[in-house]
């Protein structure tokens, strides 16, 4: 299944539909209508609730399977879909080389052993911030989600391992000019799967939602 990528949608061609507070989705997420609102709107309608890392191991969230048999990992099906020329890739689905753009640092790689597959909510926040009460197949969906482009991304290792599992009241990607769109991304990412936010997550997200002009989230429940 290759992954989505819809984040050149143009701002003017979106209805601001109405938001309220993420809640677990029942049914498949195709059932579910895209939803939009401005980033300061999408921060708010995310719930409030302390976070606990209690029991928390990454071997909970099964990663980088092949969900629909084609032969390539979810890894490799993020590195065909972000590559801006067509990649090369070898049996088994080896990734050989392409051409990334790693939008945290603005880098361009053309070597995918430079690459991380990012998490846009590390695997330990998600677990945190509800993912401790989900199944075991949903911890795996969330954790190979091609459904949507902004779940996983292909950025430079050095800046993946920087993130590691911090949240932006910690960590920011450090191209300035990327931020706002980081902080979309995030906010989009917990509310497509109803995750919580804590305060201090929540205020570093208004302090820099401040800055972001007309900056819109975007998500599908599931």
């Amino acid at each position: 299944m290759i992954k989505m990528t819809a984040r050149a949608l143009a701002g003017a061609a979106l209805a601001l539909l109405p938001l309220t507070a993420a809640s677990p989705a029942q049914a498949d997420e195709h059932d579910a209508p895209a939803r939009y609102a401005s980033l300061h709107d999408g921060i708010e309608a995310l719930p409030l609730a302390a976070e606990s890392r209690t029991g928390y191991q990454r071997t909970s969230f099964k990663h980088w399977v092949d969900a629909d048999r084609d032969g390539c990992s979810t890894r490799a099906e993020v590195l065909i879909a972000e590559s801006r020329e067509r990649p090369e890739i070898g049996p088994k689905c080896k990734i050989i080389s392409g051409r990334w753009f790693s939008y945290y640092d603005g880098v361009t790689v053309t070597d995918p052993k430079g690459l991380d597959i990012d998490h846009m909510v590390p695997l330990a926040e998600a677990w945190d911030s509800g993912a401790s009460q989900w199944t075991a197949a949903r911890r795996e969906a969330y954790a190979n989600d091609l459904g949507a482009d902004r779940s996983l991304v292909a950025v430079t290792a050095k800046t993946n391992r920087s993130k590691a599992d911090q949240d932006p009241a910690t960590w920011l990607p450090p191209l300035a000019d990327a931020r706002c769109t980081y902080a979309a991304d995030w906010v989009s990412t917990k509310l497509r799967w109803a995750l919580t936010i804590d305060r201090t997550e929540r205020d570093a997200l208004r302090r820099l939602a401040a800055g972001c002009g007309h900056t819109h989230v975007e998500y599908q429940p599931v």
